[in-house]
């Protein structure tokens, strides 16, 4: 008997004219319902390809994947718009906010979708945004929120039509320390309160040993599975290895930024918040590797 979500021996194999790239390499992966569970590794390691075919959002070129107990390895793309609708929500770094409706209308939107009755929809939207902390800020458009707040109207917005999953891929990345663990804490709710399985692509150790399961993932194929519970001689290098590989993208991070700020491609606000994140981060990066001794 397959889990609630199994992937097999996956390929992802993406063509950029005459060039070949592997994202997925064999890859399996198991995860039972309920569970809130964390996919960790490095920039191209596979992550988010993953997070897609599971999601719906892309196939596979081989192998075999199964969500919510039922086999989509050759759905049709009706049949993988209707999981989407219905079967999986999804949380991005990057929010998917409509910035010209409400944060009310930008949670309605999915229900609309699925025909969701008026009276019906009224109700959940309201319920849902009261539960996210944002019931007076039901009117105001994404630009009026902050970041902390669209991300938890992104999760509203997921929660819409009552997915039994829920898919983030970096749900805090652009959010302050303190906001992010805000929104994990949320999402734990979410999982123990609401029973749903979530799944979180994260470069945060603190975030990681929050899950019931640890799926460290390199070069399209998934090389450790931890509990958090494990020895603490395993979670010091595992903290270490996550830290390294997020110390490299900060720094890539950090040099992309600026580049956009010298070519005008960002607002000096959204400069300055972005950099004084990131320079946080890697500032907090380098103690923590300096005081494990690296």
């Amino acid at each position: 008997m397959v889990s609630y979500i199994e992937a097999k021996d996956l390929v992802k194999v993406y063509r950029l004219g005459e060039v070949e790239v592997q994202a997925l390499r064999g890859l399996s992966i198991k995860i039972e319902q309920g569970e809130m569970v964390s996919i960790v590794g490095p920039s191209g390691s596979g992550k988010t390809t993953l997070l897609n075919i599971i999601g719906g959002l892309t196939g596979a070129t081989a192998g075999q994947t199964w969500v919510a107990g039922r086999e989509i390895t050759n759905a049709s793309a009706a049949q993988l718009g209707m999981m989407r609708q219905k079967v999986v929500g999804h949380i991005f770094q990057t929010l998917n906010l409509i910035p010209t409706l409400t944060a009310y209308e930008n949670v309605e939107l999915p229900m609309l979708a699925v025909n969701t009755p008026a009276v019906e929809r009224k109700k959940r939207v309201t319920e849902l945004l009261e539960t996210v902390g944002l019931g007076l800020r039901m009117n105001h458009k994404p630009d009026e929120l902050s970041g902390g707040e669209k991300q938890r109207v992104a999760i509203a917005s997921a929660l819409a039509n009552d997915p039994p999953i829920l898919i983030c891929d970096e749900p805090t990345g652009d959010l302050d320390t303190d906001t992010g663990a805000m929104i994990i804490e949320f999402l734990h709710k979410v999982n123990k309160e609401m029973g749903k399985t979530i799944i979180i692509v994260t470069h945060d150790p603190a975030q990681a040993r929050q899950t019931d399961r640890i799926y460290r993932i390199m070069d399209g194929r998934i090389i450790s599975v931890q509990k958090p519970s494990e020895s603490e001689e395993a979670n010091a290098a595992m903290r270490a290895q996550m830290y390294k590989d997020r110390l490299v993208e900060t720094k890539t991070e950090l040099a992309d930024l600026n580049t956009m700020f010298r070519e005008q491609r960002i607002s000096p606000e959204n400069f300055a918040e972005r950099y004084q994140n990131l320079t946080q981060t890697k500032q907090f990066l380098e103690r923590e590797l300096h005081r494990m001794g690296f």
